[in-house]
């Protein structure tokens, strides 16, 4: 009983937080990425989109593109539909309509050590090439390895015309052209005004001065590390001067195949065979 009315005042009060217990419809839509890959940008792009009348920042991007982890029941319940909505979750049958987007994971590794030092998620003087271990051990963000991330995602729906996938690096280098594939795929007519406005609207910049203002009003920078920024470099590329040579080399051996086929570039071309796990000797590209 006492169970019971516990959750009435929760219900009441909207405190009543869905995390991976929700209802979900045939026509929702979900924005869904392995964490650190970009999505909190994404989410922003399709806001300003979306709701080109209003102005989005941390204040309301829990509300206008909602993440159900951080959402309340009574919330996701009433949304109107279709629903637009953000997670991290690995493959969910339920989920029909898929954006998934994809970061090279040694970009990823780098920008989650970051995060999950703000975060406090980590020991402060845990080194980079530590926390790599346990990144590619699946150790570090609570939903499994980059790799079986993608791997379970993009195995299942690549080809699947409700599944688009989005390579973070393909958004920077041409963020127009992508934010309209997006669009076109969500069913949504945008000229190019509207599209490099959205654009223009969810700059890095612009999401690095939101930040500032509001970061004690969004669940991703309350109550952490002030001194370590959310919105980061916001570029392609960085591991190259930020990680170690072995913990490059690790990540490309562990995950050649799913690297390969998603377009990047290995920087150890020529693998030593012997040093590879047997799985990988035998798999092969999707």
């Amino acid at each position: 009983m006492l169970a019971q009315i516990q959750y009435a005042v929760k219900y009441a009060l909207g405190l009543d937080r869905a995390g991976r217990n929700y209802t979900v419809y045939p026509d929702d839509t979900f924005l869904v990425s392995y964490p650190k890959s970009g999505n909190t940008w994404v989410r922003f792009l399709l806001a300003n989109l979306l709701h080109p009348e209003e102005t989005v920042g941390f204040n309301n991007i829990n509300r206008l593109l909602p993440a159900p982890g951080v959402s309340s029941k009574r919330f996701l319940r009433n949304l109107p539909r279709p629903r637009i909505l953000k997670s991290h979750e690995p493959f969910d049958v339920r989920f029909r309509m898929v954006i998934y987007l994809v970061r090279d994971p040694r970009d990823v590794a780098v920008s989650e050590y970051h995060f999950d030092l703000k975060k406090r998620y980590i020991d402060p003087t845990l080194s980079l090439e530590d926390f790599v271990h346990r990144f590619i051990a699946g150790q570090t963000a609570g939903y499994g390895s980059w790799w079986e991330h993608a791997a379970g995602w993009i195995a299942a729906r690549h080809g699947n015309p409700a599944f688009l996938l989005v390579r973070y690096e393909d958004l920077l280098t041409d963020s127009i052209a992508e934010t309209a594939r997006i669009a076109e795929f969500l069913g949504i007519h945008a000229g190019d005004e509207r599209l490099k406005a959205a654009v223009e609207r969810s700059s890095a910049d612009r999401m690095r001065n939101l930040e500032k203002q509001q970061a004690d009003h969004w669940t991703g920078t309350r109550n952490t590390r002030p001194d370590i920024p959310f919105v980061r470099a916001a570029a392609s590329g960085g591991w190259k001067q930020a990680l170690p040579v072995r913990s490059v080399e690790e990540i490309e051996v562990a995950w050649t195949p799913l690297l390969n086929f998603l377009g990047y570039e290995l920087l150890s071309h020529q693998l030593d065979a012997t040093a590879m796990p047997a799985w990988i000797k035998t798999s092969q590209p999707f």
